[in-house]
């Protein structure tokens, strides 16, 4: 199963969040991003690690590391249109993750609720973890 990530589950995986469980599962053998919500990402770990008395530099190489595809925007442009139809209104960070899916027709992985009346396939963290058969 491929993903789209929001950068939420993203920042969570890289600070020992529940997501991490499911970036490295081996029945998701991609997850995709965009530059744009990778940026995102690369900006709020450090603060997310300060927060959580957490080492910033060990956050920032986790972040290098995160198993994920980053998709140039290009490669969902013919889809961008409807997703800021979709979602655009409530949060415009959230075009691009919306994007990828409608483009690549795979779900989004997001905890943000917003994605929630987008029209499209939709796990949470939890949920994804209960369909991989990881006890939530």
């Amino acid at each position: 199963m491929k993903l789209a990530a929001d950068a939420n589950v993203l920042l969570s995986a890289v600070i020992g969040g529940r997501a991490g469980l499911a970036v490295r599962h081996a029945k998701i053998p991609e997850i995709l991003t965009t530059a744009y919500t990778f940026s995102e990402v690369e900006e709020y770990a450090p603060v997310l690690a300060e927060r959580r008395g957490l080492r910033a530099d060990v956050v920032i190489l986790a972040v290098a590391a995160l198993p994920v595809t980053i998709v140039e925007r290009t490669r969902c442009a013919k889809s961008l249109p409807e997703a800021l139809r979709r979602i655009g209104s409530r949060d415009p960070e959230d075009v691009e993750p919306l994007a990828l899916a409608v483009q690549f027709r795979i779900p989004v992985w997001s905890n943000d609720k917003d994605f929630n009346s987008a029209n499209v396939d939709l796990f949470t963290t939890a949920g994804l973890l209960r369909h991989l058969g990881n006890i939530e």
